[in-house]
């Protein structure tokens, strides 16, 4: 069942997804139709999961479950997946490389591999306050506290001085 995002608990569980390339105006349309239409059918077991989404920066999708309605299982887990592997087919893009990472530079959002970033970060191109985002967040509130953060207070933190 589909709900508005700015409805789910803080504590709604997310999944969050990078594009190697920003959407359009057009692309998005279409991604928030085909993501309401994907939630309100998404099911486990049977049972209807209370979720939504959110895009962010026209760069990155986050879909979202209410677990203190009904938990996510494996299985409606590899249909949230089917789900954004439709969209990577659809305006081929890159959504699952989960070895990419994304910073700003000032207002710009750039992608690079992980080994890129590691390179960047030894040559000081970025630091410790270079902001990043952490797709790594579990949580509602997470994404909106914890996901757009400097490096030093991420994961990321390992390769920065």
């Amino acid at each position: 069942m589909f709900v508005e995002y700015n409805t789910l608990p803080n504590s709604a569980r997310v999944w969050v997804y990078q594009s190697n390339r920003k959407f359009n105006a057009e692309q998005e349309h279409i991604i928030e139709k085909e993501a309401a239409e994907f939630i309100e059918s998404w099911t486990r077991h049977g049972d209807h999961l209370k979720g939504s989404f959110t895009l962010k920066h026209n760069q990155f999708l986050a879909l979202a479950v209410d677990e203190s309605f009904a938990n996510a299982s494996g299985c409606s887990i590899d249909a949230s997946v089917r789900f954004v592997k439709k969209l990577e087919d659809l305006f081929g893009v890159d959504l699952m490389n989960k070895l990419n990472i994304s910073y700003k530079n000032e207002e710009s959002i750039h992608i690079v591999s992980l080994s890129e970033f590691q390179n960047l970060a030894k040559q000081g191109a970025i630091t410790g306050t270079t902001t990043v985002f952490n797709n790594m967040v579990q949580t509602k509130e997470e994404l909106e506290t914890k996901w757009e953060v400097p490096a030093k207070d991420s994961w990321h933190a390992r390769f920065v001085n």
